[in-house]
């Protein structure tokens, strides 16, 4: 039971959305774009969220997308992890999504509310930042397109009127060797210490984290330091970890010194699987 009394509106395409949302807004009410709910139902019984107005996105075809066209990947915002999972088009995010919270709740949980939420994790974005995705845009000004290095930097940058509707990737990343590591203290509960996404390019090894930091990154930093070739393994694990962006958390999971002992650990592993051929 959500602690709160709301509007609620289903629209049928983008068009009615927005000009449901825009309504909302001059009439001085807090709208909210609704896709599987689960931030807003859960921080609602706790009074961390609230909304006048939600604007349930679901019947609308572009945000429910999920095929190939030519060279590209093309998934709608208001796919359930679970839907992504057993679409398989890219399969470093079948992976990811598959770690996400448990099985019931991807059923619940759509791409587009797990990249734009509140909690600090965030990991279905850690793919899309290694492959140079594009994120689709629609307001009231029409729409857009961003690359996701450009739209996400420590969160979703969207302004209030915006909406996520689809994410495109090319084909090509779908088919590179990569590794998923998810590190929990308590090994397979509980919330992670670290996730680390990576990719074998043609370039050398791109790299994305979540859980370290307040925000999920992708650092060409830390990748610089990977591909130092010519450079001991160590040496270029030190220079990858000197290219972390922001403070490392330190809670209850785990202390700051800890999570970058298990990133160390992580980024030693995945170099050796990378480099060798071998995929997990």
């Amino acid at each position: 039971m959500i602690p709160f009394d709301f509007d609620y509106f289903r629209p049928k395409t983008l068009q009615e959305a927005l000009q449901i949302f825009r309504e909302q807004m001059a009439m001085g009410k807090k709208p909210y774009y609704f896709s599987g709910g689960t931030e807003l139902i859960t921080l609602g019984r706790v009074q961390l969220a609230k909304a006048d107005a939600v604007i349930d996105l679901k019947k609308i075809n572009e945000v429910r997308a999920c095929r190939i066209d030519g060279d590209h990947i093309v998934l709608g915002s208001c796919l359930a992890l679970t839907e992504v999972e057993e679409s398989n088009l890219f399969p470093l995010l079948t992976k990811t999504a598959s770690e996400i919270a448990d099985h019931t709740s991807r059923n619940k949980i759509t791409l587009g509310g797990n990249i734009r939420g509140g909690i600090h994790y965030r990991e279905a974005v850690l793919p899309f930042l290694l492959a140079d995705s594009t994120a689709v845009i629609v307001s009231a000004k029409g729409v857009t397109f961003k690359k996701m290095s450009e739209v996400f930097q420590g969160s979703l940058r969207l302004e209030n009127d915006e909406l996520l509707v689809q994410l495109i990737t090319e084909r090509k990343w779908a088919s590179l060797p990569f590794v998923h590591v998810k590190r929990r203290r308590q090994w397979e509960t509980g919330y992670p210490l670290v996730t680390v996404a990576a990719l074998m390019s043609d370039n050398g090894i791109r790299v994305a984290v979540s859980g370290l930091c307040a925000f999920p990154f992708r650092s060409e930093k830390m990748e610089n330091g990977l591909n130092s070739k010519g450079t001991g393994i160590e040496e270029r694990i030190k220079m990858a970890l000197d290219g972390i962006p922001a403070t490392v958390l330190s809670d209850v999971e785990g202390s700051a010194e800890y999570r970058m002992f298990v990133l160390g650990n992580v980024l030693r592993d995945l170099v050796s699987e990378l480099e060798g051929g071998i995929v997990v």
